[in-house]
């Protein structure tokens, strides 16, 4: 069982209402093979809500609280987005599963990619805040853009 990104299994939770599908993921999660999560719903979002992005580091950075995720308009949501972190994890520990497939640039679940934090469309290396967190549980994640196919041979 893996824990996938729900936008990249056709769910439309992403900050504009939109979904990213990726059509091996929805076979995987209507197989019952993969189980979706939206850190953001979790962290107490709703849809469609302001664009994020994070500010000076990246998901480790804000788990140490030396970096924060702001909205377009300039509101501090670091507080939902470690909460929906959080609440990810546990699922994903609950679940008993060892690998998750993100959505890549997100500030959520970006796993090698993320904004710059100047909502000008430039990205950035780094983790994103649930990324960051689940890769400090030992948990293994792939990007949408990965070779995690691998997982089902």
């Amino acid at each position: 069982m893996i824990v996938v990104s729900a936008c990249l299994a056709g769910l439309k939770v992403r900050y504009n209402g939109s979904h990213r599908l990726d059509q091996r993921i929805e076979e995987l999660v209507q197989e019952g093979k993969a189980v979706t999560v939206c850190p953001e719903l979790l962290g107490g979002f709703s849809t469609p809500r302001p664009p994020a992005e994070i500010i000076g580091g990246d998901g480790h950075d804000v788990l140490r609280g030396q970096a924060s995720v702001v909205d377009v308009h300039g509101t501090d949501v670091t507080e939902m987005y470690v909460n929906g972190a959080q609440d990810t994890l546990k699922q994903v520990q609950t679940l008993g599963a060892t690998s998750v497939v993100l959505k890549e640039y997100s500030p959520s679940c970006g796993s090698r990619m993320i904004y710059r934090g100047e909502f000008n469309g430039k990205t950035k290396a780094g983790d994103g805040v649930t990324s960051a967190l689940l890769k400090q549980h030992g948990i293994q994640v792939f990007s949408e853009e990965d070779d995690w196919t691998s997982l089902f041979v």
